[in-house]
């Protein structure tokens, strides 16, 4: 035991003395302004989908490096290709001079407490949950309220009555996206939202699929293909990675003339894999980039607070709807999204964000 220790012991300490070396005066390069910046070191951990996911890490990530070209931040971001991985990685990094350290996704909460714990004079940013600790900022999103116009959209574009949702994991988190899509089908589509809808409050509905995964692209191929061969014609993801292999699923039936539609999340999926744009009626889109570029900043004008918890929803325009969504989805469709949006903003319903509460949810008139 004593030797596996010192092995692990060892092996943190080489990452933490190759992460941020050397790479410091070829990033500094790039830097348009804010000589302030230049001292601070940013380091990030990804969950399990990595930085090339083209959905959750890679916005984080393009947070960041906004920060890199306006204040010149030394950064350095690390993957994880595993949940055993998390606290290694975050422990690296604080010991490489990290001034803010970020866990990114709600899987890295008990990694966090952790080396928050250890490290308490040191700051640390997580993503998609909340860590209470004076030295965390706690970062969080109403995925719902997104998730719910992603519902609308795909409730008025459904000609089966009948549509999907795959998810990453099985998490309170995850499951955001999920309710609050059924909430939004309900609304506009009751018929079409009930393969959605949870049938006790605890278990996912019979159009909802959980990849165990945000990575696995051959299970989101899968699982996509379930739910259309199940009669679904439009299908919405939050799972990272897992959606590249759902794009696929769906271009390949939509090349065979089957008129099927799929919903990316967290950036423009249209944008960020653009070999699937023409299947892509609309993605939801959750700025996590502002958020990791904001917390940057922040220990850049020397502004951080830990112990802070900042949610974006729809009227802090940290949710939404992608720019491309016109390409294919009709304009008498995106103007009841933007009625639902800023009824939304204006408190006039709560989107629900539990199955219970999705199967309690009333239809709002606007």
């Amino acid at each position: 035991m004593k030797k596996k220790k010192i092995i692990t012991i060892l092996a943190t300490m080489a990452i933490a003395t190759s992460l941020f070396a050397g790479c410091g005066s070829k990033q500094n390069t790039t830097q348009q302004s804010g000589q302030a910046g230049k001292s601070v070191k940013i380091g990030l951990s990804t969950d399990e989908g990595g930085l090339n996911d083209k959905s959750f890490n890679q916005a984080a990530d393009t947070g960041i490096k906004k920060a890199i070209k306006e204040f010149g931040v030394d950064y350095k971001p690390v993957e994880s290709a595993k949940k055993e991985d998390y606290e290694s990685n975050l422990d690296a990094l604080v010991n490489a001079g990290s001034n803010l350290t970020f866990g990114i996704g709600f899987q890295m909460e008990q990694a966090m407490k952790n080396v928050a714990g250890k490290y308490k004079d040191k700051n640390f940013a997580i993503i998609d949950t909340v860590v209470d600790a004076p030295n965390v900022e706690s970062i969080t999103f109403k995925e719902q309220e997104g998730s719910f116009l992603m519902g609308v959209i795909a409730g008025k574009m459904t000609k089966t009555n009948k549509v999907g949702f795959i998810g990453g994991k099985d998490f309170a988190a995850i499951n955001k996206f999920e309710v609050g899509f059924a909430a939004g089908v309900k609304a506009v589509n009751p018929e079409a939202a009930k393969g959605l809808i949870s049938a006790d409050g605890k278990n996912p509905g019979t159009m909802v699929k959980y990849a165990d995964s945000f990575g696995d692209t051959n299970k989101g191929y899968e699982l996509a293909k379930s739910l259309y061969g199940a009669g679904c014609d439009v299908i919405y993801h939050a799972a990272g990675g897992v959606g590249i292999g759902m794009f696929k699923a769906t271009k390949e039936l939509k090349d065979a003339g089957k008129q099927v539609w799929a919903m990316g999340v967290d950036m423009d999926q249209a944008v960020t894999v653009p070999e699937y744009a023409s299947v892509i009626l609309s993605s939801m889109i959750k700025k996590v980039d502002v958020a990791t570029y904001s917390a940057a900043k922040d220990v850049v004008d020397g502004k951080f607070q830990g112990g802070k918890h900042v949610e974006y929803g729809l009227k802090e325009d940290g949710v939404g709807i992608a720019p491309t969504s016109d390409k294919n989805t009709p304009k008498d469709v995106l103007d009841l999204v933007n009625k639902y949006t800023e009824a939304i903003k204006a408190g006039k319903f709560e989107v629900p964000s539990t199955r219970d509460g999705v199967m309690k949810f009333e239809v709002p008139q606007i």
